[in-house]
């Protein structure tokens, strides 16, 4: 039996195949854990393409889908903390693992107004407290600490087929490092080079890269009348002229301000499936961007 979720096929059997059914709260979760686990397992979805990881509710298909599961992979995003012990609850021989276990995360930042004579730009290093960004998936390096995590809870499952496993883990290793060098090379020499997006997705990223990520929406709120006039400013004053933008929300905001400072907007996906094409599509998307300021 295939289940489907607002139309999108989220599992099916098959046919001849010995894995076992494994569920992901989001799509790169399932590129993850398919590197590692490739045939041996049959990995679910619960965020299906389209949703907001922040504001999900299970359908009941997938609550009984759940009962069949071996592993649920948590990562931390917003509708966990809601869901996860219902998830866990509904079938109690199913192991929930957290692969964002061993990462410290980053704050989410929130809008600071300065005084014009301070310059009135939100300062995402000025506030280390509130809500922690879930966006771990998108810094290669931290993907390499949930992979050690995703490969342990493969080899208490199923034990007998350690040695495909850990040759599996090696190669996506292998494959996170090339991507990560990669990605490096595009921003070389490129340090605190910033740009805008309207979701703070692409924090780690930044991080990970020497880069500045400037938000329009911050801890799930719009911007206020001045902060969006900051926000301008600070755009015209980094000569930005492309902001990102994510499917799962509204562009709106975002559109007020491309308007303004004569730019335009670019989606951005964090969520999509395909998770090495998708950062190294973003990568160059910021490098490219980055040109179109002069």
């Amino acid at each position: 039996m295939a289940f489907y979720v607002c139309g999108h096929l989220i599992w099916a059997p098959v046919a001849g195949a010995e894995g076992f059914l494994v569920f992901v709260s989001i799509l790169p979760q399932k590129y993850f854990v398919e590197k590692i686990g490739r045939d041996l397992v049959n990995v679910s979805v619960m965020v299906p393409p389209g949703a907001s990881a922040a504001t999900y509710e299970p359908k009941p298909s997938q609550m009984r889908l759940l009962s069949k599961a071996k592993i649920y992979y948590a990562i931390g995003v917003p509708f966990e903390r809601t869901w996860l012990k219902k998830i866990a609850s509904s079938n109690p021989k199913m192991r929930v693992v957290h692969t964002d276990q061993g990462i410290e995360k980053r704050s989410l930042a929130i809008h600071h107004e300065k005084k014009p004579s301070e310059g009135g730009q939100p300062d995402e290093e000025s506030h280390k407290q509130g809500l922690k960004d879930p966006h771990i998936w998108l810094s290669p390096p931290l993907v390499m600490v949930q992979a050690r995590n995703i490969l342990m809870a493969l080899l208490d499952m199923d034990p007998t087929h350690q040695a495909r496993y850990e040759a599996n883990y090696e190669q996506f290793m292998m494959e996170l490092m090339e991507i990560d060098a990669e990605i490096r090379g595009i921003f070389l020499g490129k340090k605190g080079m910033t740009f805008m997006v309207f979701h703070p997705s692409w924090g780690y990223f930044a991080d990970a890269y020497g880069l500045k990520q400037i938000p329009i929406e911050m801890e799930g709120k719009d911007p206020k009348p001045a902060q969006m006039k900051a926000l301008i400013k600070i755009a015209k004053e980094e000569a930005i002229k492309v902001i990102f933008v994510q499917p799962q929300f509204s562009t709106k905001r975002a559109e007020i301000i491309a308007k303004a400072i004569e730019g335009r907007i670019i989606p951005a996906d964090p969520l999509a499936e395909d998770w090495a094409s998708n950062l190294r599509k973003q990568a160059r998307q910021i490098m490219t961007a980055s040109g179109e300021r002069h």
